[in-house]
């Protein structure tokens, strides 16, 4: 209403204008000051409520328009959050960024200007047209709506044409600024070998090709605006002319000259952005477009319909003849048994690829297993729902990534609705809260991006206080202290043996010392279990894990002197 209230307004501005200056033609002192003051004085306020209904009709549509691109943005990101780890291991986190960013902006721009300019446009040239034939004759009307016909069709090619400057321009641009901003992160490596003239005619080469481009692109839009201002000089002198025959025969008046020429001029002002708008849109609907398309991705991983929440009854895990493989052309596990007792640990060692990662990743079902099954209290995890199912466990993993925030907050990410004082009784337990109290800024202080203002064993430190807070049933430590010194290494065990006290725990290690404590070891080679048994057993049975724990033992003597004997009083 309001956008069709505000072209009917403007369309009738020039009418009004029209009039006042056929009154001040007119002969006689009334005539000369009551009625043109009287249409100048209506005359303006047309205009201004012209602006207003416009005004008004932005403020009421932009709570549509920002609903509709927020809601549009968030089901997006939880569709994201809701795909399997295989997606995101594929992905490129600034390319998905990016095309959220873009295809929310594209959907605001299409509404803004489809609604707001071209819909409007096309209003107003059927209202003008409609008036200069009932005004006049319907050579009036013809001439408007070919000259219009013919200026959004040359605006439209035109741009088709140029779009490919434009491409190339932008094409360009990225690859000057690629090679600079590589060249300059390099700098150590261009001053070792004294290439700064090669780096300098690399990137004047890049800037030759844009300059090139760019100039093309000018050239051929100012071309456009040209045949733009020759199309619409045709169509106003084609139809000026018609009308000053009218006032020189006498037909029409001085008036009805000033009324078509401000038809015109105000029909031709919209359509100067006709080929920004044209190309705007068709950008914004490519936008649009790849970020439907991560809509359209499917689950790989989802909730059964008839999937019920895990009811623990002390969190016993079973993992029963387990086939897995992320490629089917390569299987990672083979018919993997084991059972971890509720409240006891178990470590699973082996060599880099056996697949004791992927053990994690098929008990918090980021996949799904391909042949047999995992249970927890003797329920299948693909019958449950994910959210309970990882509500119940926790994990430390090797590689500790923080978000961009607060100590306090990142401890808090393990259960978001805690208190103040849990958040520091979870520090505490994990040897954290005096190094926090340390810090200037307390558990207020920035860890920075994936926190790296911290040392290892710090992040370590918050992950286990995460997990600690999270009051999971079930622990994973995924190789958490692989990545630490040998003091480090033996603080941070102490705080997961306590963690893990009374706790489902599976144990992922590389370090043989840190699972000599757990109730069964499984030693996985090749996607399948080699040896079971506890430290002793496993020595006893002078297999890969007593060739492993000898060969640490080696590397640890290398480091700190001559290395005991292999035996049970060496653990």
């Amino acid at each position: 209403m309001l956008l069709a209230l505000s072209k009917v307004a403007g369309v009738y501005v020039p009418i009004l204008f029209k009039e006042a200056i056929d009154a001040l033609s007119a002969k006689g002192v009334d005539a000369v000051v009551l009625a043109p003051v009287g249409l100048i004085v209506a005359y303006g306020l047309l205009r201004v409520l012209s602006q207003a209904f416009g005004e008004l009709r932005d403020a009421v549509f932009a709570k549509v328009a920002q609903r509709a691109i927020r809601r549009v943005g968030l089901e997006t990101f939880r569709h994201l959050h809701a795909l399997s780890l295989r997606f995101h291991l594929d992905r490129q986190t600034g390319g998905l960024s990016r095309a959220i960013e873009r295809g929310t902006k594209g959907i605001e721009f299409l509404l803004q200007f489809m609604l707001f300019n071209v819909l409007p446009t096309l209003l107003e040239i059927v209202l003008v047209c409609g008036i200069l034939w009932n005004l006049y004759s319907i050579e009036f009307a013809a001439i408007t709506f070919v000259t219009i016909i013919g200026y959004i069709a040359f605006t439209i090619l035109m741009t088709e044409w140029r779009s490919k400057y434009r491409r190339e321009m932008n094409d360009r641009d990225s690859e000057a600024t690629t090679k600079a901003v590589d060249s300059l992160l390099n700098y150590e490596t261009v001053k070792y070998f004294g290439n700064e003239a090669h780096e300098a005619r690399r990137f004047d080469s890049a800037l030759q090709a844009y300059e090139s481009a760019a100039v093309r692109s000018q050239t051929s839009l100012s071309a456009l605006n040209i045949g733009q201002g020759t199309i619409i000089a045709i169509g106003l002198i084609a139809v000026m002319t018609l009308t000053a025959q009218g006032v020189a025969k006498g037909t029409m008046t001085v008036g009805d000259l000033v009324l078509v020429n401000g038809f015109l001029i105000q029909l031709y002002l919209p359509l100067n952005f006709l080929g920004f708008v044209y190309r705007q849109i068709r950008q914004s609907l490519i936008d649009m477009e790849q970020m439907f398309s991560l809509l359209r991705v499917e689950r790989e991983v989802a909730d059964s319909p008839d999937a019920q929440p895990l009811a623990l009854n002390g969190g016993e895990v079973r993992f029963e003849a387990v086939d897995f493989g992320y490629d089917p052309r390569r299987p990672i596990l083979h018919g993997v048994n084991f059972t971890i007792p509720a409240g006891k640990t178990l470590a699973v060692v082996g060599s880099s690829g056996a697949g004791k990662s992927t053990l994690s990743r098929l008990l918090y079902r980021f996949y799904d297993v391909t042949g047999g099954a995992i249970r927890i209290d003797g329920q299948d995890i693909r019958q449950v729902k994910q959210g309970t199912l990882r509500a119940a466990i926790g994990i430390v993993p090797q590689d500790t990534v923080l978000f961009n925030d607060t100590i306090y907050y990142n401890i808090l990410y393990g259960r978001p609705d805690a208190a103040p004082a849990e958040v520091e009784e979870a520090a505490r337990m994990a040897r954290i809260h005096d190094f926090i109290l340390s810090l200037p800024d307390g558990y207020q202080s920035k860890v920075g991006e994936r926190g790296l203002k911290l040392s290892g064993g710090e992040k370590q430190r918050v992950a286990i206080a995460r997990v600690i807070l999270k009051r999971a049933r079930i622990l994973i430590f995924d190789e958490a202290t692989s990545a630490l010194d040998t003091k480090t290494e033996k603080q941070i065990q102490e705080s997961l043996d306590q963690v893990s006290v009374d706790r489902t725990t599976l144990i992922i290690a590389h370090r043989l010392s840190t699972v000599v404590g757990a109730d069964e070891i499984l030693v996985l080679d090749k996607g399948q279990v080699a040896e079971r048994g506890s430290h002793a057993q496993l020595l006893a049975l002078d297999g890969r894990y007593a060739r492993m724990w000898r060969q640490q033992l080696a590397d640890h003597a290398e480091d700190a002197g001559p290395a005991p004997a292999l035996s049970e009083s060496t653990v």
